[in-house]
């Protein structure tokens, strides 16, 4: 991607989960890393000849900028932006508050689509780079219970594709992952819990109350994993990461190749004679 050059990776999100993960990925291929959290004094431990820290919160454009000022001031260019910070959420749809909802679509959406904007000028400027935006396979599959997370994760993938097509011809690849369950927080204090109404009794909240420490998935696989598909010659758009992953996707395009076929003749049965 950068022709034997040290990467420049500005990652999001780096105080857990797969952000923290990818730091350490990232220095071991001997690339130069920011990496940002909203509170960067949890990045301590990080921070060393190859690793900068600063503050950034995706729901705050000034410090967006100030974290891609600080990046190029530290390195001199940015080849790999990583939109990870976000937090889980789960309940009804009818259970959501709609600021709840809208304070969701904040972080994980147009956080991370203000991000990418940000970045986007330089990595077009110098026709080389790669956006990284971890979705889910909720991005691509929304079980009942999961209505807000996964609609923040459609709508992240959806701009993203967009957004491959657009930067393609100036060499600037988008790599979307889908994960499925790992072992990071992402079922504890990070999970936003809508308010009960009795008549819902969701599978899906059972089981985020006692997921943490059970997940199969291995964070810092899922890094070395994202750090072999952006080395790749012919990348995917979408990897999924995870066995669950990768069955729950697969069934969901199944179904809908099933939907297709028997109703296809209905479908184009629409048009003007």
């Amino acid at each position: 991607m950068t022709e034997g050059r040290q990467r420049v990776w500005l990652i999001t999100g780096c105080s857990s989960g797969f952000g923290r993960e990818l730091v350490p990925a990232a220095v071991r291929a001997g690339d130069l890393v920011m990496a940002t959290a909203r509170k960067p004094e949890q990045l301590e431990a990080l921070a060393g000849d190859q690793v900068r820290t600063c503050a950034l919160d995706v729901t705050a454009p000034a410090t967006i900028e100030a974290a891609v000022q600080a990046t190029l001031d530290a390195f001199g260019r940015i080849d790999v932006v990583v939109n990870n910070a976000g937090n889980g959420s789960v309940g009804a749809v009818e259970e959501l508050g709609m600021d709840e909802l809208r304070a969701l679509m904040e972080v994980m959406f147009f956080g991370a689509v203000e991000v990418t904007k940000a970045v986007v000028p330089h990595l077009r400027a110098q026709g080389s780079g790669a956006i990284v935006q971890i979705s889910s396979m909720g991005g691509q599959v929304s079980p009942a219970g999961f209505g807000a997370y996964c609609s923040a994760k459609f709508a992240l993938e959806g701009i993203s594709e967009a957004l491959a097509g657009e930067l393609a011809p100036f060499g600037v690849r988008v790599l979307i992952v889908e994960p499925g369950a790992f072992r990071t927080e992402f079922g504890g204090a990070r999970m936003h819990r809508s308010r009960r109404i009795d008549a819902y009794e969701l599978e899906t909240r059972a089981a985020i109350d006692t997921m943490d420490g059970t997940q199969p998935g291995d964070p810092a696989k899922a890094a070395a994993a994202i750090l072999c598909a952006l080395d790749a010659p012919d990348p995917p758009l979408r990897l999924a990461l995870g066995a669950d992953a990768v069955e729950a996707i697969r069934a969901k395009h199944a179904r809908n190749q099933a939907d297709l076929d028997a109703w296809e003749e209905l479908s184009v049965s629409t048009a003007l004679d």
